[in-house]
C-alpha cells in the first residue's frame, strides 16, 4: 500500500508569553491507504497538535504534510475530524446534524433526495437509523459520538481523524463503541488516524501504534506493527499471547518515558 498521509520533518513552535515553546520536533510518519494508525503518548506530548496539523487546523512551523499527494494547506472535506466533544448542534436532530455536513460538501452538485440518501446511509452505517429524528439531548453519550462519526463519514473523507472520540465515555459504553468503530472503519475502508491515551484501545483498533516521546520537542519515538488478524474480538484477544506482547511493548515505552521525566 502506498503512502497516503505523509508527515515529513514537521516542527511546531508556539509563541507564548513565556517565550517560544517547541511542541513537536522532527516528526516523520507515513500512513498507508486504508490503514488505522493510533498516536499514543503522555499528556502534553503533542498528539492532538499533530492531529490538528493533519486536519489543516494548524500550519507547521517547519516541514510538510501531504494527503493523497497534495500538500495540506488548511481544512478540507477530504479530512474529517471527530473530537472528544461530539460538537452536535443541539437544535438539529441526528439526521439534521449529518445532513448539514452532507449539504455543505455535496449541496452544489446533488439533489435534495441524493443528499438525504447520503445522510440516511451514514446513520445506517453507525446503526442509528432509528434515532434519526432524535435531538442530542434525547440520546446517550455513545450515540452522540456515533452521530459525530456518521457526520464525518457522510462527507466521504479520504482520511478520518479521531481525537480521543471515546475518552469521555464510561468503560462499558467505550468498549461497545470500540467494537462499533472497528466495524464502521472496516465497512467504509477509510484511512484513519486516532489520538488515544488508552493502551488497550490502541492495540485493539490499530494496524500500527505510533508512540510519541514526551514534550517539549516531542517526536515519534517508535512505531509498533500490530499483526493481529481481523476481525478482532476483544474477549478472544484477552488471552492472546501476541496481543499481550503488543500491549506490554506500548506500556513499557510509556513507563520508560515517565521514568525519564521523573
Amino acid at each position: 500500500m502506498e503512502r497516503f498521509v505523509q508527515i515529513e520533518n514537521v516542527n511546531m513552535v508556539f509563541e507564548t508569553r513565556s517565550g517560544r515553546y517547541v511542541a513537536l520536533k522532527d516528526v516523520n510518519l507515513n500512513v498507508r491507504r486504508g490503514e488505522f494508525v493510533s498516536l499514543i503518548g503522555h499528556s502534553g506530548c503533542g498528539k492532538s497538535t499533530l492531529l490538528n496539523l493533519v486536519a489543516g487546523l494548524l500550519a507547521p512551523t517547519h516541514g510538510v504534510l501531504l494527503a493523497a499527494g497534495r500538500e495540506i494547506a488548511g481544512p478540507g472535506p477530504e479530512r474529517a475530524v471527530v473530537f472528544q466533544n461530539h460538537s452536535l448542534l443541539p437544535w438539529l436532530t441526528s439526521f439534521g446534524n449529518v445532513y448539514l455536513a452532507v449539504e455543505r460538501v455535496f449541496g452544489m452538485s446533488e439533489s435534495r433526495a441524493q443528499l438525504r440518501r447520503r445522510a440516511e446511509e451514514a446513520l445506517a452505517l453507525v446503526g442509528l437509523s432509528a434515532a434519526a429524528g432524535k435531538f442530542p439531548h434525547e440520546i446517550s453519550g455513545g450515540m452522540k459520538q456515533r452521530v459525530g462519526i456518521a457526520r464525518a463519514l457522510s462527507m466521504q473523507p479520504m482520511v478520518l481523524l479521531l481525537d480521543e472520540p471515546l475518552g469521555a465515555l464510561d468503560a462499558l459504553t467505550r468498549a461497545n463503541l470500540q467494537e462499533e468503530l472497528m466495524r464502521i472503519v472496516a465497512a467504509s475502508g477509510t484511512t484513519t488516524l486516532m489520538v488515544t491515551h488508552d493502551v488497550d484501545e490502541a492495540v485493539l483498533l490499530s494496524d500500527r501504534v505510533a508512540m510519541m516521546t514526551n514534550g517539549p520537542g516531542a517526536t515519534i519515538g517508535d512505531v509498533l506493527d500490530v499483526k493481529l488478524s481481523r476481525p478482532r474480538r476483544r474477549l478472544e484477544l484477552a488471552n492472546d499471547p501476541a496481543y499481550n506482547r503488543y500491549r506490554t511493548t506500548v506500556l513499557k515505552f510509556l513507563y520508560d518515558r515517565r521514568q525519564a521525566a521523573a
